[in-house]
């Protein structure tokens, strides 16, 4: 659904919204307006994340100055969770506007435990393993040894060997 909330045009991705939800987007609202601090709180289950999202690209939408979302969560499940209303909340928006949808663009960020793609690296248990492993195999240092102990192919010459002269 598409509703105005105090002016702004709100894209929601479902067909109903509870009061808490409005009273909460109408809050953070007006705490982006006058660029001042929010805390805001719901219970568990009331639809805090896809409210939160809801509002923020409906504002950037209006207010494209404002820049960056950042949105930060304790869980990676937090984290996955988000992403999610968020993939939601933009292609409901997208599908609204058309050729006119401005292109968003997502990134959930985490842990070396969680993002790690070597396979001995993997199979570390802790994260602090995990983050000495990672180092070992990507600090500066290791990259200039390792540079300095592969020769660059391009420096090869032709041998002299052949044909007799």
């Amino acid at each position: 659904m598409i509703f105005m909330l105090d002016g702004l045009r709100v894209f929601f991705p479902y067909t109903y919204i509870y009061p808490e939800q409005y009273n909460y987007m109408l809050s953070l609202k007006r705490a982006l307006d006058t660029k001042g601090p929010c805390v805001l709180e719901m219970p568990s289950g009331t639809g805090k994340t896809v409210s939160l999202l809801s509002l923020i690209l409906s504002y950037q939408l209006a207010h494209p100055e404002i820049g960056k979302l950042i949105y930060c969560s304790r869980t990676v499940s937090e984290i996955e969770k988000c992403i999610e209303e968020a993939k939601r909340v933009i292609a409901y928006r997208d599908r609204e506007l058309g050729a006119d949808a401005p292109s968003t663009l997502c990134l959930a960020l985490s842990a070396r435990k969680n993002l790690c793609v070597h396979d001995e690296v993997r199979k570390l248990r802790t994260a602090h393993e995990v983050d000495s492993a990672c180092r070992d195999l990507t600090a500066s240092w290791v990259r200039e040894k390792a540079a300095v102990a592969r020769p660059d192919p391009s420096d090869a010459r032709p041998s002299a060997a052949g044909g007799g002269g």
